[in-house]
């Protein structure tokens, strides 16, 4: 992951995608697996190489929540805050873990190691609430499951 932006790299992946019918989210998840984030510049470029609006750009990023607009920490925990799990308490278990590290939703703490996201379903209902670490599904989290989770990060 190389979080410096340049723009010829953003050029190779966009020229790479140029031949697909819809080439916008093969070249946004390229730019995000290459730089970890899509920054601005890279969204002006997209929509500059694919004659489409920074608006339909921004849009889409913002939309997906796999998309990131700044860079995460070394380590990514993803919540599940669907039905399912908030009706076995994935709420109140969020929110004490965010108050705990004083972050919001897509925060990082200060030291750049832990990033806490939403996610709306991690298909993992029959063993609600659930969460991803670092792409591991871990599921029947209680506070102190998802306490211990978020101490494995450090």
């Amino acid at each position: 992951m190389n979080n410096d932006f340049k723009p010829e790299l953003v050029e190779a992946i966009i020229d790479a995608n140029l031949g697909l019918e819809r080439p916008l989210l093969p070249v946004l998840h390229a730019i995000q697996e290459e730089f970890g984030f899509i920054s601005e510049d890279a969204m002006r470029l997209v929509a500059n190489r694919l004659n489409i609006t920074r608006a339909e750009v921004y849009g889409v990023v913002s939309f997906y929540h796999d998309y990131r607009t700044k860079p995460a920490g070394r380590h990514v925990l993803k919540l599940c805050r669907a039905e399912a799990c908030q009706s076995m308490g994935s709420e109140a278990n969020a929110a004490a873990l965010l108050t705990r590290l004083g972050l919001d939703w897509g925060g990082t703490t200060e030291d750049g190691r832990l990033t806490v996201e939403p996610v709306y379903c991690l298909g993992l209902c029959a063993c609600a609430p659930s969460a991803m670490l670092d792409g591991e599904l871990h599921g029947r989290l209680d506070a102190a499951g998802l306490e211990f989770l978020a101490q494995e990060a450090a």
